[in-house]
């Protein structure tokens, strides 16, 4: 019964910057982080940020010093706010709730597109 819905994508030239959002409705039973993935065209998916149940953060490589992950718990929002964008970056932007107590369940979103051309 969660449900979640990203938006903020979009097309933007290499240097340019987007901030992605992730609503969710309904309620996890459960203590959870949340989590940025992404997926480009002929790649698996890959984690690029997450922000912890108790509010610790955490990203890949690539971005970091680049991204930021932020939340509105109470509300259930997620923000990555994405600057100095690169073509690598290129990817369908996915959020997701991952819950950690008293169980593992991972809830998805249906992703949003950004495209960064160089």
């Amino acid at each position: 019964q969660v449900q979640l819905v990203e938006s903020g994508g979009g097309s933007v030239q290499a240097g340019g910057s987007l901030r992605l959002s992730c609503s969710a409705s309904g309620y996890p039973h459960c203590r959870y982080e949340m989590t940025w993935y992404r997926q480009a065209p002929g790649k698996e998916r890959e984690f690029v940020s997450a922000i912890g149940i108790d509010g610790s953060t955490r990203y890949r490589d690539s971005v970091k010093g680049r991204f930021t992950i932020s939340q509105d718990k109470p509300n259930k929002k997620l923000y990555l706010q994405m600057n100095s964008l690169e073509p690598e970056d290129t990817a369908t932007y996915i959020c997701s709730i991952n819950c950690r107590v008293p169980t593992l369940m991972t809830y998805w979103g249906q992703g949003t597109q950004v495209t960064v051309s160089s």
